[in-house]
């Protein structure tokens, strides 16, 4: 039998990071170069791959970690994906301009090429991660970039609980949605809300597959980081790949550094969505309510 031509196999990078932010690239690079040596051929990295999830406290000493793109990691990156003929996605601190920074993406071609940035749309303020202290939101919108092995989109953790910016990118024609991320619980949460934190993280993931019909794929951190001290986040790691219908194919564990290189059939999207026609049956002229805040302010429209 011979093999499969649409067969693209997704690298996801899982581990821990210390405080140290060229120690965690060479993290990085060496789980990169080992996906490469497994046959991976698009890889992608935790968010914020280069530090600890500093965004724990608000304290203007984290600015210095920031990075122009292109920049020093970019750079490393291109490199590698040139050497390893990799597509790679990774989620780095940006410093836009003084006083301007994002949460965002870089996608870069398996011939070295930075095919484009993606900047972290929705941006949390919750205990533990006040992410609106460093970070302007994202104006490039959701997209989608054509690489060597297939159209991926990528969007950076507190995007994925949002159905939105799934179906936007799929709408861009991602075949598959790369979810950098770093979350985790909180200690003390963790016996009585833990599970089903963890449960709710992945079920509306995979509903995103499903929903759109393409593959998702998140990659979380390890550890446990208190760089302000207290109790800090255990990050719950268990990376994972599910496919159009939601299917687990792989998952990561939650506390070992993990290299997931993972086989995706990219025929199964197209098959999927012609099976499920989702799209097809959208009712456009139907969603005008879902650019306002909340539709109840407009009761006579679209009731």
């Amino acid at each position: 039998m011979k093999p499969r031509r649409d067969i693209v196999r997704l690298g996801l990078l899982q581990h821990a990071c210390s405080p140290d932010p060229r120690a965690n690239l060479r993290t990085v690079l060496r789980l990169a170069e080992q996906a490469a040596r497994r046959g991976a051929q698009i890889l992608c990295t935790q968010e914020l791959c280069r530090s600890q999830y500093f965004c724990q406290s608000e304290n203007h000493a984290h600015f210095r970690l920031a990075e122009p793109i292109p920049g020093p990691t970019t750079r490393a990156l291109q490199q590698l994906a040139r050497s390893r003929r990799v597509v790679v996605a990774a989620s780095l601190f940006e410093k836009r301009a003084p006083g301007l920074y994002h949460n965002s993406a870089v996608v870069i071609d398996a011939d070295g090429a930075l095919l484009g940035v993606y900047r972290k749309m929705h941006i949390p303020d919750d205990p533990g991660y006040y992410e609106k202290f460093y970070f302007a939101p994202g104006d490039l919108g959701f997209r989608a970039w054509s690489t060597r092995y297939g159209r991926i989109g990528v969007l950076i953790c507190w995007d994925q609980w949002f159905p939105e910016a799934a179906r936007l990118t799929a709408l861009h024609g991602a075949q598959i949605l790369l979810y950098p991320t770093a979350i985790g619980w909180h200690p003390a949460e963790k016996p009585s809300h833990g599970a089903a934190q963890h449960e709710a993280w992945e079920l509306i993931q995979r509903s995103h597959a499903v929903a759109n019909g393409c593959y998702v794929a998140a990659v979380n951190r390890i550890g446990h980081e208190a760089p302000a001290g207290g109790p800090g986040l255990e990050f719950w790691g268990q990376s994972f790949v599910a496919g159009p219908a939601g299917q687990i194919l792989s998952r990561a564990s939650a506390d070992q550094e993990a290299v997931l290189v993972v086989p995706v059939p990219l025929a199964a999207v197209e098959e999927t969505r012609t099976q499920w026609p989702f799209l097809r049956d959208r009712r456009v002229d139907a969603y005008g309510p879902l650019q306002q805040r909340f539709a109840g302010d407009n009761p006579g429209q679209n009731p």
